[in-house]
């Protein structure tokens, strides 16, 4: 299932977005388009989110460049929950990640490195 959220995403060619709920829509449609059922805003555990959910791979998505340390406590939440088998994160600029997590593993899809974002 990685692999095929890591082809979906990797067809996404966004524009600019003037802020992370567009990207959330265009995540959406491009699983969507991919024919892989997805849960937005996915609940993990209490107090746990992710922004979808797909099979065991959580996506999530962050506009700009994030802050790591930041960023990797987020994901090792998400890691530690059962229901996740991979993560994969959409940033508009690469940000450093770890390859896993508890074990799982972490890939990173940069919007900069799909033929661009798009500036207005």
């Amino acid at each position: 299932m990685l692999d095929r959220v890591l082809d979906a995403l990797g067809t996404l060619r966004s524009p600019f977005a003037p802020c992370e709920a567009d990207l959330h829509l265009r995540v959406g449609q491009c699983l969507s388009a991919a024919g892989l059922p997805a849960v937005h805003e996915a609940r993990l555990a209490p107090g746990c989110r992710i922004d979808y959910l797909v099979g065991g791979v959580g996506v999530e998505i962050k506009k700009g460049r994030p802050d790591p340390a930041a960023l990797r406590r987020q994901l090792d939440r998400y890691a530690a929950c059962e229901g996740v088998a991979a993560l994969v994160v959409l940033t508009e600029r690469a940000v450093p990640l770890p390859g896993r997590l508890r074990g799982k593993p972490v890939r990173g899809v940069a919007l900069n490195r799909l033929w661009g974002v798009s500036l207005p």
